[in-house]
């Protein structure tokens, strides 16, 4: 199927009442006829060439990533239209290599979520039970995936908004190093944390993207050197890998008595499988874990206090009326931002506030070291990778926890640490509970994205045979 047929069938499943409501905005057909009229098989999903590497795949693209022919509106009434001057670089690498933008997807308003029910455009709907949160905060993208729409996607992660809806959906999704793919064009949640990451359908679409955005850039100052992956050998022959050699750590804080039932069945059939691959498995400790949380939603919100200041209706979006500048701002973010929006900047300004700042967010960055130096002694032990459920449950009802803010932060549990030490991490499905995935976390030591990837694929290859 040629990319414009997926983009005519995305867009005659989104006009319907039921649809998943994955999509913010569509590419137009006449323009992606022109950009790649003439190149033939340029069209299908799937092909490929020795420098694009993506020919003719369609990928989906959250809408917090600045693109020159489609708005960015971060799932905002801030930013209702807004169209960019410039195009990320992740989107300007993928479409380097091949790939074709069919659109951009819904997210969580500015990131700030975990179910992509904080959208100004709508909640997004899970592909497998439309009752069901998808996750977020990318959680358009890990549906487009999902439904079949797309067999890549690009997402960001800060504090698990890739792994977790990946999770819920059943598909993989992998947040890399904090400084191997470029955040230039994505707009800045939380900058000491975002990181842009991908989805696919399974571990080679969603390396092999990968692979193609990940690189140096000097538009970025927190791009790291060495940060290249080579798309050949990110994901080894599944007839032939095996994990003899490699030690897989536990970690027993991921396990807490009140993990799902179901999801703890399924990593412990997971486990089996590595070990039937020749890996190691043992159990350790990461004892700061239960501070990732309330560590990560005073660090977070902070930074977002200050990067969101730049929405105040003079430089950015929409513009309120008033009698005075002061007005001006205070009217323009009241109506633009949606209350988690909001929220979020009045925790972090609190904690940045004179007379607080040490006893919060001074306090979050020591123990925000402590939890990077937990995974740096397991690391340096001879534990190759770490393997832990991605979510503590199955997807929730849409309307469950919207009103609970701390029932719907505890669903970072076992994503948020690896954000805050700027490690590796990807989700895989682990199979279903209930008729609901669930997914698998790996965890690498930083720039051990191949080691990973390796790990992840040759789980799906015993899954499927299992």
């Amino acid at each position: 199927m040629t990319a414009l047929d997926l983009l005519e069938t995305i867009r005659r499943d989104e006009s319907l009442d039921s649809s998943l409501n994955a999509f913010v905005s569509l590419a137009d057909r006449d323009a992606l006829e022109a950009s790649f009229g003439g190149r033939g098989e340029a069209g299908r999903r799937g092909g490929g060439g020795e420098n694009r590497a993506l020919e003719g795949v369609a990928v989906a693209v959250k809408d917090n990533l600045v693109t020159l022919d489609l708005p960015t509106t971060c799932g905002s009434n801030m930013l209702d239209g807004y169209r960019s001057p410039f195009e990320a670089t992740a989107v300007r690498l993928l479409r380097e290599a091949g790939g074709i933008v069919v659109g951009k997807t819904n997210m969580d308003e500015f990131g700030m979520g975990s179910s992509t029910e904080h959208s100004a455009w709508g909640p997004t709907l899970n592909p497998h039970d439309r009752t069901r949160v998808p996750g977020g905060s990318s959680g358009g993208s890990a549906a487009a995936v999902a439904a079949g729409y797309v067999s890549m996607a690009l997402g960001s992660d800060t504090g698990g908004s890739v792994r977790q809806p990946a999770a819920l959906c059943g598909v993989v999704g992998i947040k890399p190093t904090y400084g191997r793919v470029s955040r230039y064009g994505l707009v800045a949640f939380a900058s000491s944390l975002d990181q842009i990451g991908t989805f696919g359908g399974t571990v080679h679409d969603a390396a092999a993207l990968l692979a193609v955005i990940s690189g140096h850039d000097p538009r970025d100052a927190t791009s790291g050197n060495r940060c290249a992956l080579s798309s050949v050998d990110v994901v080894p022959d599944p007839a032939t890998a095996g994990l003899s050699g490699i030690t897989i750590g536990v970690p027993v804080e991921y396990f807490p008595d009140t993990l799902d039932t179901g999801i703890r069945h399924r990593t412990e059939r997971a486990l089996d499988h590595l070990r039937a691959a020749g890996a190691t498995v043992r159990e350790v400790t990461l004892p700061n874990t239960d501070l990732a949380v309330p560590c990560y939603y005073v660090l977070a919100p902070a930074e977002a206090s200050s990067n969101l200041a730049r929405f105040d209706g003079v430089r950015f979006g929409q513009r309120v009326s008033a009698w005075s500048v002061a007005e001006m701002y205070e009217a323009t973010r009241r109506q633009g931002m949606g209350p988690e929006v909001k929220r979020r900047i009045m925790l972090g300004t609190f904690a940045l506030s004179a007379g607080y700042y040490d006893a919060y967010y001074g306090t979050a960055q020591r123990v925000r070291a402590d939890i990077r130096a937990d995974f740096e002694r397991v690391f340096g032990l001879g534990v190759d990778l770490l393997f832990t459920p991605t979510t503590p449950s199955p997807a929730f009802l849409i309307g469950e926890k919207i009103d609970d803010p701390l029932e719907m932060y505890r669903e970072d549990i076992f994503t948020t640490p690896a954000s805050l030490a700027g490690i590796p991490g990807m989700s895989v499905p682990i199979g279903s509970v209930q008729g609901l995935p669930v997914g698998g976390q790996f965890l690498a030591p930083w720039w051990e994205e191949e080691m990973m990837i390796r790990a992840a694929c040759v789980l799906e290859t015993a899954l499927k045979e299992s």
